[in-house]
């Protein structure tokens, strides 16, 4: 880690201090305690999934990773973190403290959580955040996740500190050069788990390090929004190729979609993908302060619908195709979403006073409904897709003898579209995280 990173680092940690010494003055208590959180086991077995720690307590100490790890602040004091390395033959032992973070706490090492746990079993005015039951031997005199005080953190978290927009930055950097040797191995034929696999190695991270598992999607599947197979065979005809897939940093995700295709059927797929790249470009142009997400929604779908009507999709006027419902058939998810230590991060359907921004029933899987801020971290991801189960009800629709049904069908075989970048909303021009780490990728 560079000087530059660690100062960086310092200034985000004496900032998130300063954040939660108001929120305890504000709200009564003398401490707080965020923990890292506890591998499960499945239900009626011994193994577990693959384990990440809390949010909250990524967001300030940059252990992803970390089990069992206590962090305690107290106001006006230097925060103390409790460090578990536990004494275990059969898992690897987590490293020392990294003095780049380290330095910015006091360290305890602990080789169980016992010995952070009874030292505050039933203390007044003691706040803690984490999971019920890995802190509730704490007692019952400890408020645990305290609702004004989880508000108060995940609010400070919506606008992004130098050191988050570096975080962001390099998992962009890693994840654009990893999508560019995946659209490598597609044009090659490979199948979906061999581009999965040739993403990775390009990362350089294993897929329990990424923020989400990896959408690998060929052809039909491209339909499918959150597929979750990659399928090993190679397909006889490979016409599409979308992908969904990010890259962490200290905790921090990108989240980058492409499309592709390379089919010598695929002209009018082509003409589409070229338009929707320049809608979306459009749409990242316009992530700007005091604008509206929803409204930034809605001109989403205006566009989709003259993507729709210029390609002789929809026989009716933009305006009309989205009046009547019918550009949600082909695009039937939000905008985007806030991005951080969550891949959908907190807060984006509440206010600043955390009163609830419920999405317009029109859109009720859009999941950021605020005016945009600078500072934010926002995708921006529209889609046009060929889904046979919403093709089948508009079909059924009124607006059925609206659809040249013989291009859909042409088209179905290419499942979809979309396109997504990560964007840094400025009081100047919004910065495109993607877009740079791709032109960077390429040089």
């Amino acid at each position: 880690m560079n000087l530059t990173q660690e100062l960086l680092y310092a200034r985000h940690l004496e900032h998130r201090r300063d954040v939660v010494d108001q929120a305890l003055a504000r709200l009564g208590y003398d401490a707080l305690l965020i923990h890292s959180g506890r591998p499960r086991a499945r239900l009626f077995d011994d193994q577990h999934p693959p384990f990440r720690a809390h949010a909250p307590f990524v967001a300030m100490v940059p252990l992803p990773l970390a089990a069992d790890c206590l962090l305690e602040f107290r106001v006006g004091e230097r925060p103390r973190l409790w460090y578990c390395q536990p004494e275990d033959f059969w898992h690897m032992a987590p490293s020392d403290p990294e003095p780049w973070w380290a330095d910015s706490f006091e360290i305890r090492a602990v080789t169980d959580a016992a010995a952070w746990a009874s030292r505050f079993r039933n203390r007044r005015a003691l706040a803690a955040i984490g999971d019920p039951a890995d802190l509730g031997p704490l007692g019952e005199e400890v408020a645990l996740n305290p609702p004004d005080l989880l508000h108060w953190l995940a609010e400070d978290r919506t606008v992004k500190t130098a050191w988050e927009r570096e975080c962001l930055h390099r998992a962009n950097d890693v994840a654009a050069s990893a999508h560019r040797t995946a659209a490598d191995a597609y044009r090659a034929g490979s199948s979906e788990l061999e581009i999965h696999l040739a993403y990775l190695a390009a990362a350089g991270q294993d897929q329990d390090q990424l923020p989400y598992s990896s959408i690998v999607a060929l052809n039909e599947h491209a339909a499918v929004l959150h597929y979750q197979h990659r399928c090993p065979e190679r397909p006889a005809s490979a016409r599409s190729f979308l992908i969904d897939a990010g890259a962490s940093h200290c905790g921090y995700g990108s989240d980058i979609t492409r499309t592709w295709t390379s089919h010598a059927d695929s002209g009018p797929f082509a003409a589409l993908i070229s338009e929707m790249d320049a809608l979306q470009q459009r749409l990242c142009r316009a992530m700007c302060p005091r604008v509206s997400f929803v409204d930034l929604h809605r001109q989403a779908h205006h566009g989709i619908a003259h993507i729709l009507h210029h390609a002789g999709i929809v026989d009716l006027p933009a305006d009309e195709i989205v009046e009547a419902g019918i550009s949600r058939y082909f695009f039937p998810h939000g905008l985007g979403h806030f991005l951080g230590v969550q891949v959908h991060d907190v807060n984006g359907l509440v206010d600043a006073d955390g009163q609830a921004l419920a999405p317009p029933a029109s859109d009720p899987h859009l999941r950021l409904t605020r005016e945009l801020v600078a500072g934010n971290v926002v995708t921006v991801e529209p889609g046009l897709y060929f889904i046979p189960m919403l093709l089948e009800r508009l079909r059924a629709s009124e607006f059925s003898g609206r659809i040249d049904w013989t291009a859909v069908e042409q088209l179905r075989s290419f499942g979809g579209i979309r396109i997504e970048d990560n964007v840094l909303v400025t009081e100047s021009d919004p910065v495109n995280l993607t877009r740079k780490a791709f032109a960077a990728a390429v040089a």
